[in-house]
């Protein structure tokens, strides 16, 4: 074998360099672009971690990083084990079983997700509190005292852990549900036919196989987990999510909220590695079941029993808060005036339709880059600029207020120096930032849907126009644009909705002067008003039901 020269390594490296400028055409380099503005608050965290020295660390250490630590993991681990729990168990019964009422759960069980976890912790907080209307009805029916009987705390880390999983097990079900229908009818009889009973068989042949799936939906409930703010903060339990907004707006300490934001990048790149890996070895069968096939035959009381499991996380989950909403807004309601209201909902649709914008564009210039070129610096770039759905809201704000506070400052400083005259804050405090925030966090939804809209165009109708003299944008414009309506909608329409009901980050970043639907329902439940929360509550799941259907439907195609 001849032996490779400095020359010839010389060579290779020019030609693969060239072929790497030659992979960067504007839209390659428009995804290094949004790539670049999607990092920015990831490195702000990375440069500024450090600083303070190892002091500063062994004094976090010594106070309150501990209770971060141990909060956050555990409410990630009891959550998962909530959430898995019974993903996975409906999914099973739903793909291999037939009872009564299946086909209406097998919808109805994805509509939980439609309820934000901080408004079903305000409705649950109310219904089980001493003076609710469960533990009234217990003391009405026992003549029980106070101080006669004890009654599980829900404002407490087992309790934002279990209503955290009643609302985020959607996530494992519509994954684990097509894995187990995409399994192979073959192996799970023959495991039936060597003697296996039906519980053995599916822990050792249906689980396994469904293993990648089960694990990228805990990953996404992690993920949410680890972003929750509302629930932590009404039910007063420390995480790394409320202590970077207490530090950062309570206490003022832009370096402890810093440091915060650093400690929690720890997790977030933890989950987006267990995230990628659990894909790894994914297979599809040919042999898949059937929808009109049952795997596990049931008797009268297990058919019972399979009803009952499979519409108790819809009642907890989505039935009750639904219906104890619509009873206080029916009695109560917000007592503000319609125009006050409408305000409200008016800052919300502008912000949530800027956010949509914003992100559809992104999301067809970095679709359109994978789809005209295959290198890896391009992967790399997409891969970067859609890493926000990873990032809590909470980091996400701290990570963009420090640098763009700098840049307004010495902007200001400049205009003073230069011209005499000062203005107010550029970016800082404005719309604009929190539009920023919102677009970096929810590009990643619009990407997933417009690339699979790219999936569904023959590469030969770009390869006929191309032929014909079209050039990259005239193909775009003529072609993608009109047949990728479809997906371009549904983007939007997602992007619109997570908009609608996030709340940290709008928190942190808004404005003094712009109140949003779920900052209204955060002010006044705080303030123990969830009668008056309950209008804006309302119109927030009822938006949200529209991204749960659409997810339902992609997942039964």
């Amino acid at each position: 074998m001849p032996r490779a020269t400095a020359k010839d390594d010389g060579a290779e490296l020019s030609t693969a360099a060239s072929s790497g400028l030659r992979a960067l055409d504007r839209w390659s380099l428009g995804a290094w672009i949004i790539a670049a503005l999607a990092a920015i608050p990831i490195l702000t965290i990375v440069v500024s971690a450090p600083s303070g020295g190892i002091d500063s660390l062994v004094e976090l250490a010594s106070t309150i990083l501990s209770d971060y630590l141990i909060n956050t993991s555990a409410l990630m681990l009891l959550t998962a084990l909530v959430a898995g729990a019974i993903g996975v168990g409906t999914a099973w019964l739903i793909s291999a079983a037939r009872f009564p009422g299946r086909r209406i759960l097998a919808w109805a069980l994805v509509l939980p997700l439609a309820v934000p976890a901080y408004i079903a912790a305000y409705i649950y907080a109310d219904l089980l509190s001493f003076t609710g209307p469960v533990q009234s009805m217990l003391r009405a029916a026992t003549g029980w005292g106070l101080g006669e009987y004890s009654f599980p705390q829900i404002r407490s880390l087992p309790g934002a852990a279990l209503i955290l999983g009643l609302v985020l097990y959607p996530y494992v079900y519509l994954l684990a549900r097509a894995a187990f229908s995409a399994q192979s009818l073959g192996q799970f009889r023959a495991a039936r036919s060597l003697g296996a009973a039906p519980l053995r068989a599916f822990t050792r042949v249906a689980l396994p196989a469904a293993r990648p799936a089960i694990a990228g939906g805990l990953a996404l409930v992690l993920m949410e987990t680890l972003a929750d703010f509302g629930v932590a903060e009404y039910f007063a339990i420390p995480t790394f999510s409320t202590g970077i907004f207490r530090s950062w707006l309570a206490m003022g300490d832009k370096q402890l909220a810093l440091k915060l934001a650093a400690f929690m990048l720890v997790f977030v790149i933890a989950l987006v590695v267990f995230e990628a890996s659990s894909w790894r070895g994914r297979t599809d069968s040919r042999d898949a079941a059937r929808s009109d096939e049952a795997l596990v035959a049931l008797n009268g009381w297990q058919q019972a029993l399979a009803v009952i499991f499979c519409a108790l996380p819809v009642l907890l989950g989505f039935g009750i808060p639904a219906a104890h909403l619509v009873v206080l807004a029916l009695e109560t309601g917000d007592q503000m005036n319609a125009a006050t209201l409408w305000s409200y909902a008016r800052d919300s649709l502008t912000l949530g339709l800027s956010a949509a914008l914003v992100c559809t564009i992104a999301a067809v210039v970095l679709a359109f880059a994978q789809r005209r070129s295959n290198s890896s610096i391009t992967r790399f770039a997409i891969r970067v600029a859609t890493l926000g759905y990873a990032l809590p809201g909470a980091l996400l704000a701290v990570g963009l207020l420090a640098p763009l506070g700098v840049f307004d400052q010495a902007i200001t400083r400049f205009s003073r120096d230069t011209f005499g005259f000062t203005h107010g804050l550029l970016l800082a405090g404005t719309s604009a930032i929190l539009i920023y925030a919102l677009s970096v966090r929810f590009l990643t939804v619009a990407f997933n849907s417009v690339s699979g809209g790219f999936e569904k165009v023959p590469p030969s109708l770009d390869a006929a126009a191309r032929s014909l003299g079209a050039g990259p944008g005239e193909v775009m414009r003529r072609i993608h644009i009109p047949l990728l309506t479809p997906s371009l909608a549904a983007a939007a329409a997602l992007v619109f909705i997570d908009t609608l009901r996030e709340l940290p980050a709008t928190l942190i970043l808004r404005p003094f002067n712009l109140e949003t639907l779920a900052t209204r329902v955060y002010r006044l439940a705080s303030d123990e008003k969830l009668a008056e929360a309950s209008t804006a509550s309302l119109l927030i799941l009822a938006a949200g039901l529209i991204p749960v259907l659409m997810l339902n439907r992609a997942a039964k195609a």
